[in-house]
């Protein structure tokens, strides 16, 4: 009997994080290495259908780098980088395009046998307007965001559907790599979104680099970028806090930097008074 009393507590501390959020969206990301653990990618899946089945709007962005240098090496090309940017000739771009197509279909196929209705949308399908990158000289058809067709992810909505988008944007009839998370930041910003949630492989931004205990629960973006000035948030990590200071800035009500594995993240993080990562807010 206890145990059925508890799991009504979890239900009912839900219940008010349920009835605020109902209607809004929620753009989660989710890529890179975490993608490579099968059950964690169930259960953030799971988290989504939960989401959409209690009112929320979720909306994936995904990544697929690990499936992406696979296909390369396949192909006898050898991946470079440029400051964490993956340089893409003409035949990359072909490369991510098919592998990031892949990385939606497998989505949009384990969200339907998880129970959802979800709906994938790729480069064909225009959500992302692209214009090249600053550095495309030495990047190659790599992009920046230059708008996003929020009607088309609304489209989706209307029809109860989770749309599953990928990260590939277009400028007339070329298409450019996108980084995911400034992908999901103009995605958020353009749907005036509730929620940006950046699914990583640690913790959240710790005062102490490898020590949990040193999880910082909450930063305004003032105080992030002091935390960058100062060097506690370094390396992979400052791109992340850029993406959510721009999606605030874009409209965005609050963003949150969670570890994707720990069990159904998601929802500890939105229907929990403490949450599980650090959040980003005004």
């Amino acid at each position: 009997m206890d145990e059925f009393i508890r799991k009504s507590d979890v239900l009912i501390e839900a219940l008010p994080y349920i009835q605020a959020f109902a209607g809004k969206a929620i753009v989660v990301k989710y890529g890179g290495s975490a993608l490579a653990n099968s059950q964690v990618v169930r259960g953030i899946l799971q988290d989504l259908v939960f989401l959409s089945a209690v009112g929320l709007r979720p909306v994936l962005i995904h990544g697929g780098g690990p499936l992406i240098s696979e296909r390369m090496a396949a192909a006898g090309k050898a991946a470079k980088f440029v400051k964490g940017m993956r340089v893409t000739d003409r035949e990359t771009i072909r490369i991510v395009n098919e592998s990031l197509e892949r990385v939606n279909r497998e989505f949009v196929q384990q969200i339907r046998m998880l129970g959802g209705k979800v709906e994938g949308l790729v480069a064909r399908d225009g959500v992302i307007v692209a214009m090249p990158h600053k550095h495309a000289e030495t990047l190659g058809y790599v992009g920046s965001v230059a708008s996003v067709h929020a009607e088309r992810i609304r489209r989706v909505f209307d029809r109860s559907m989770i749309p599953v988008v990928s990260p590939i944007g277009k400028c007339a009839r070329q298409l450019y790599n996108i980084n995911a998370d400034e992908a999901a930041c103009h995605v958020a910003g353009g749907l005036k979104a509730e929620k940006l949630v950046l699914l990583t492989n640690v913790r959240g931004i710790l005062r102490q680099a490898g020590d949990v205990s040193s999880l910082i629960p909450t930063l305004s973006i003032t105080e992030a970028k002091l935390l960058v000035d100062r060097h506690v948030i370094q390396e992979g990590m400052i791109p992340k806090v850029q993406a959510c200071v721009a999606a605030l800035r874009r409209g965005v009500g609050k963003t949150h930097i969670i570890d994707a594995a720990i069990p159904h993240a998601l929802l500890l993080e939105i229907f929990t008074k403490t949450g599980i990562g650090t959040e980003i807010i005004h």
